[in-house]
């Protein structure tokens, strides 16, 4: 052993520090567009047995596609580089995801969706085909129908937006059904609800009236009191709300709605504190919806692919999406006969493979470990609450424990400092966390929003507050140093003056070369 070798050998192992080191690897990487080069090219294998197909020319392209041109290496190159620079579930204490119920999706899952008797189906297939796929489709309907208590439930939403526009639009059909459509021009939500109820009610083409809170932090009674009448046509409300607040009067809610003939619809994407708890047909709800992305633990793939699910009470169901799964007690069939119904609201059935991974899911916790969920993330919820409010200058506006989440304020730390939650989220980053400040307008001044879910230990939640703790005390010393960062991380800060001028906004690489580099 040479002398270097030996004194290295005798060096104490360092230890572990405080808080994780953490260094993300930073590539400044271009967008794939820009890493084109003519005449490049991958090879990509053909499956065996697979027979060439003549197009028609009717149907043939003129030119061909305006694809990156790239060799399969640097293709590899790309998007392993871009992996590298993502924080995930996967590789951070994800937590800091407020209101997207971010947890951990059992890798067996992606294993069943891979199969290509999953990954391989074609929408056009024939009935007989596909059975079994059919068949989990009909079983997950009714699992979320007892799981919510309404009579039947759709999977064709493709994301949770979309399920609550299909419920929108399953209302505007139902009124118009019994002569209302024009009277009743008018949908009710609250200001800690998801953005989404207001947004899709107004795309619908209603008038949206919002409810402020109260002095506890839930919605205004008096307020929808004085909200309801002959032109309401619905209440859409998410309960709990985004700051983690359970509205314990939401049958009351619900039944001054009725009693002026609207509809109630529940907002369930919060659904991960509550599962076999309570249900939404239990507070007389007429509607729910689920994200199958967010409590059933199918991944949110950076946005989507997500997956939605709308449930109905029984005199709701003839307007459900078409066409519906039906079971005639030998084989799985899609009704198309359905005259009352609103009709597609995507081109096929549903996101398959997150439709799939939810019914693994479900049923691999059975009735009591659904239950248990709930109950693990409502205890990681509350035990975080408690260690974030030890942290000098965080708080939790209107007191109290909450259900699955909690919307904090740094206002304190603020006042005292000058520094930003966002400024706060962006230091974060430099040890490999992160985390969602809240939806505009910003009600809950310098806010914060956590959701530890289920999926979290002891230890993950013990860290994620060490180092908050740490920033804010980094704030007190040295804000002008929080407000640098981030040092370790490839985030960076948002100019957000372009986003409110429409002549900057790039949808697309061709709109982006037009308006920026032309």
């Amino acid at each position: 052993m040479s002398a270097t070798v030996e004194s290295f050998a005798k060096l104490p192992i360092e230890a572990k520090p405080p808080l994780r080191r953490f260094h993300q690897a930073r590539w400044d990487e271009p967008i794939i567009f820009e890493l084109s080069s003519p005449g490049r090219r991958g090879i990509g294998v053909p499956e065996a047995g697979v027979p060439a197909v003549e197009l028609p020319a009717a149907v043939r392209r003129q030119a061909p596609p305006a694809l990156p041109e790239m060799s399969q290496l640097h293709v590899l190159r790309h998007y392993v580089r871009l992996s590298q620079e993502t924080l995930g579930v996967d590789v951070n204490i994800a937590v800091g995801q407020g209101t997207c119920t971010m947890k951990y999706s059992p890798k067996v899952n992606d294993r069943f969706v891979s199969d290509t008797r999953i990954a391989e189906l074609h929408p056009a297939q024939p009935e007989d085909s596909v059975q079994g796929v059919l068949e989990i489709y009909w079983r997950m309907e009714r699992m979320l129908a007892e799981i919510s208590g309404l009579h039947r439930v759709s999977l064709q939403p493709n994301s949770g937006s979309a399920a609550i526009y299909t419920n929108i639009a399953m209302i505007r059909a139902y009124h118009a059904s019994r002569g209302e459509g024009e009277q009743r021009d008018q949908v009710i939500t609250t200001m800690f609800s998801h953005p989404s109820n207001a947004a899709c009610a107004k795309l619908a083409g209603y008038e949206v009236i919002t409810l402020m809170p109260d002095a506890e932090g839930h919605p205004d009674i008096e307020a929808l009191r004085a909200a309801v009448g002959p032109r309401t046509a619905a209440l859409m409300i998410t309960n709990p709300e985004d700051t983690g607040i359970y509205n314990p009067r939401i049958a009351e809610f619900v039944e001054l709605v009725h009693g002026v003939g609207g509809l109630a619809c529940y907002d369930q994407a919060n659904a991960n504190g509550i599962l076999g708890i309570t249900r939404a047909a239990e507070a007389g709800f007429d509607l729910c919806h689920f994200n199958l992305h967010k409590t059933f633990s199918t991944p949110h793939m950076c946005g989507g692919p997500a997956a939605g699910a709308s449930g109905v009470a029984e005199k709701l169901v003839p307007f459900l999406p078409g066409p519906t799964v039906e079971f005639d007690g030998e084989r799985y069939f899609l009704d198309a006969d359905r005259p009352q119904s609103i009709g597609k609201v995507r081109p096929y059935l549903g996101v398959t493979q997150n439709v799939v991974r939810a019914y693994a899911w479900i049923m691999a916790l059975g009735a009591e470990g659904l239950r248990q969920v709930a109950e693990t993330a409502v205890l990681n919820n509350n035990y975080l609450q408690h260690k974030i409010l030890q942290i000098r200058g965080a708080s939790a506006p209107w007191g109290r424990r909450r259900l699955e989440q909690v919307r904090y304020s740094w206002e304190e730390l603020y006042e005292e400092t000058g520094v930003h939650s966002e400024d706060i989220g962006v230091r974060a980053a430099d040890f490999g966390v992160h985390y969602w400040t809240s939806h505009h307008p910003y009600l809950v001044p310098e806010p914060f929003t956590l959701e530890p879910t289920e999926s979290y230990s002891k230890e993950d939640l013990d860290e994620y507050a060490a180092i908050l703790a740490h920033v804010a005390e980094e704030a007190r010393t040295d804000p002008e140093f929080v407000k640098g960062a981030p040092y370790n991380s490839t985030v960076h800060k948002i100019d957000p003056t372009c986003l409110d001028d429409p002549e900057q906004w790039a949808p697309t690489w061709r709109a982006y070369v037009r308006k920026h580099l032309s």
